[in-house]
This record gives structure tokens, C-alpha cells and sequence, in this order.
């Protein structure tokens, strides 16, 4: 196949438009990309639709978390009925962009979607000259800071994302027993000091000093994953894979009717990506509520391994248990115990006139040391300094308990 040829029916129009909604989705496309895969069409010929997906495939994608993006562009690209056959027969003209699939998409498929729709500019209405409020003054920005996550839009989650991903963390380093050299320690290394003799003959000992190591403290967090949380889960997961992306030391549990290491999956460096694979791995996601076997299976099955190094446990659940019974608060008594803080996150919170009345929440409150909201995006800048262990502790959650 010649250069004449794809010209001709517009192959290589298709490609570049095509290279244009993966670089807008988020893959390093660039100029030269585009010409290597053209050639690569040309050398490789186009034969049937496989064929064609794994030469562009070889071509556009360099690491492993883009093969996600770029199984969603190419299928939602070519999906039209017979095009992509039609292409290789004929050489259609360019692909129009086509709608979202309906029904559950997949890890990436959102920004693929939006990458292929076209932006429609709208005129804009003329500014006039009026008395407003400073209510209706506010920016969006403050106003999306505060806007519960169950009210928000597909287009207001996806900036809640960005923004959690760019959230600053607070520099909450705690002494291990570990020491590093350090030419400025308080502490004298007898070894390496020994050793520094050696070199002279031990006619001079030059003290080498060392200083204890810093680390953050580990983060394990425990999420329940119940139709009740089904819509803050995803936020929270949002966080959680920014949280390990920025610090490493962060193990993560999923439950509804029984609970799930997802740790493993929430690596991925793509964020849909990760999600996805949580969701796969959950077998129960958006089922019933079973708080005290899945605290049972935690701290039977990987306390003494997760909850080494004396992390903050984040607990993230409404509480409301469908069978409450003194095993409850047992197993969160033992989760207290073996960390060195546990913060209990409700969306519930949400709400001026809530009151511990529930049983599986009056069960649970007086073991944690935090009882905070977590429902948008001001409540997650707020636990981003709570993180910090360092500070004062904050005011008694069994108050709650009085007050009901």
C-alpha cells in the first residue's frame, strides 16, 4: 500500500483524527507517533480488524495502564456499524464522533468519550450591569468545595478527581527506631567510626554520627462498600489511590458482605484503571452490610500484618449494621487496640441533627478515636491535616453518644 493510496481514501486522515482523541484522553501522542503509525499501516497492511487494532496498538501505546485507554478509543472510535470493515475495503472518510455507550463503562471510558465528542461553543450572553449578592458572587470553585458527592454531575466528579489528586499532604513524619548516617546527628555511630580509624591506621578516629530515620506513619484503611456508600466510595477511592501514589505505605480493604484486599489493585498508576480492578476483584460491591465479620476477618486474617508500624486505620462506613450483637463491639475494641489511631469516616455526618441512635453506630463510637464527616471535597482537605498525628487530639466522639 503507498502513501498515494492512503491519501487517497483517507486512512490517514482517520488515523491522525484518532491520534487527536488519545492525546485529548490522556496518552503522549505526538506528531511523530502519528507518522510511525502510518508507516506502520503501510508496512503491516491493514488485513482484518485485529490486525489493524494491535499494529496501531504497537504504535500509540508505550506502557501498560494505556492499553486500557486505548481499547476503549479504538472500539467506541470504530464502532459504527461495518466502518472499520468498510475502511479496509474502501477507505471511508473521516469517523464522526460518536456517543458514549450506555449502561456500566469501563476503567477509562469516560475520558475516551469525552475526548471523541466535540465542543459545542455556545454564544455568550452579554454581560450587564446588576446588583448581585455576595451569595451569588461565590465562585464555583467554593461552591464545588462544598456540594455533597451524592448531588454532583459525571462533569463535577471528574473535577472532584482532579482535585483530589492534587491535594497537599502534610508533612507528618514520625522517629522509627531505624538510624541513617547523618554528618549532624545528635548520636555518635561507633562502627562506622571504628571503621573511618582503619584508614588512618587508628592514629586518628574521626567520629561518623547518625540520626534516627523519618518515615510517615503506614495508613490502612478499611472501606465499606455497600449500596448505602455506593455513592462515595468512588470519591473516597479516588483519594485513597492519590494517598499511596504520594506516600506508598497504604493498604486498603473493601467490604459489604465480606471483605476484600484490593492493596494489590490500587497500585495502578491510572486511577480508572484502579478502580476497575477493585471493582473486579469485589464480588460483593453494592451488596448488604456486615461490619462486625468483616472487622473479624481483619483482625483474625491480617492484623498482625497490616497493622505493623502502628498505622492510622481509616474506617469508612455509615454504621449501619444489620444485625447488631456485643461481637461488634468487640472486634472494634481489638481494631483500637492494635493501631495508633482509628478515624471513623460517616457520610451520615453530613447532617446538623444526626444523633447516635442507630445500634451498630452507639456499638462502634465509643472505640475510635475520630468521628469526622467525609461526603465532599472541604471534609477531605479536612482529613488531610487530621492525618497528621502530631497535632492535638481532637474532642471526645463519645460525646455523641450523651447527647442521644
Amino acid at each position: 500500500m503507498s502513501e498515494n493510496r492512503l491519501d487517497e481514501h483517507h486512512l490517514a486522515d482517520n488515523i491522525a483524527h484518532f491520534a487527536r482523541a488519545l492525546r485529548k484522553a490522556g496518552l503522549p501522542v505526538g506528531p511523530g507517533t502519528v507518522l510511525g503509525a502510518l508507516a506502520a499501516v503501510e508496512a503491516a497492511g491493514i488485513g482484518n480488524r485485529d490486525d489493524f487494532y494491535w499494529t496501531l496498538h504497537s504504535v500509540f501505546v508505550t506502557r501498560h495502564e494505556q492499553s486500557t485507554l486505548f481499547d476503549q478509543a479504538f472500539h467506541i472510535f470504530f464502532r459504527r456499524r461495518g466502518l472499520l470493515e468498510k475502511m479496509i475495503a474502501a477507505m471511508s472518510p473521516i469517523a464522526p464522533s460518536l456517543a458514549a455507550a450506555k449502561g456500566r463503562q469501563e476503567a477509562g471510558a469516560l475520558r475516551v468519550n469525552e475526548a471523541l465528542q466535540p465542543k459545542i461553543e455556545r454564544e455568550k450572553p452579554k454581560a450587564r450591569e446588576t446588583d448581585l449578592s455576595a451569595e451569588f458572587l461565590a465562585s464555583s470553585a467554593e461552591l464545588l468545595q462544598t456540594k455533597d458527592f451524592a448531588q454532583m454531575t459525571a462533569a463535577e466528579i471528574a473535577l472532584a478527581e482532579r482535585r483530589i489528586a492534587r491535594l497537599v499532604l502534610p508533612d507528618d513524619r514520625v522517629p522509627t527506631r531505624r538510624f541513617l548516617p547523618d554528618p549532624h546527628g545528635a548520636r555518635v555511630d561507633p562502627r562506622a567510626s571504628f571503621r573511618r580509624s582503619l584508614r588512618s591506621g587508628g592514629a586518628a578516629i574521626e567520629l561518623a554520627r547518625r540520626s534516627r530515620r523519618m518515615r510517615h506513619p503506614p495508613i490502612v484503611a478499611i472501606c465499606d462498600v455497600s449500596g448505602s456508600m455506593d455513592e462515595y466510595t468512588r470519591i473516597f477511592l479516588h483519594f485513597l489511590h492519590a494517598l499511596m501514589e504520594a506516600r506508598g505505605r497504604v493498604q486498603v480493604f473493601l467490604f459489604a458482605t465480606r471483605l476484600t484486599n484490593v492493596t494489590r489493585q490500587l497500585r495502578a498508576r491510572d486511577a480508572d484503571e484502579a478502580l476497575a480492578r477493585c471493582g473486579v476483584a469485589v464480588k460483593d460491591w453494592a451488596g448488604g452490610t456486615r461490619i462486625a465479620d468483616a472487622l473479624h476477618d481483619f483482625n483474625r486474617d491480617w492484623s498482625r500484618r497490616a497493622l505493623s508500624g502502628s498505622p492510622v486505620v481509616l474506617l469508612f462506613t455509615d454504621g449501619l449494621e444489620r444485625t447488631v450483637d456485643h461481637d461488634l463491639a468487640f472486634e472494634m475494641d481489638r481494631l483500637k487496640r492494635s493501631c495508633r489511631r482509628l478515624v471513623w469516616l460517616n457520610p451520615l455526618l453530613r447532617y446538623r441533627a444526626f444523633e447516635a441512635r442507630a445500634a451498630g453506630i452507639r456499638a462502634m463510637l465509643p472505640h475510635v478515636d475520630e468521628f469526622r464527616p467525609l461526603h465532599n471535597l472541604a471534609s477531605i482537605a479536612d482529613l488531610c491535616e487530621a492525618l497528621d498525628i502530631r497535632q492535638a487530639p481532637r474532642a471526645d466522639p463519645r460525646r455523641l453518644l450523651a447527647a442521644a
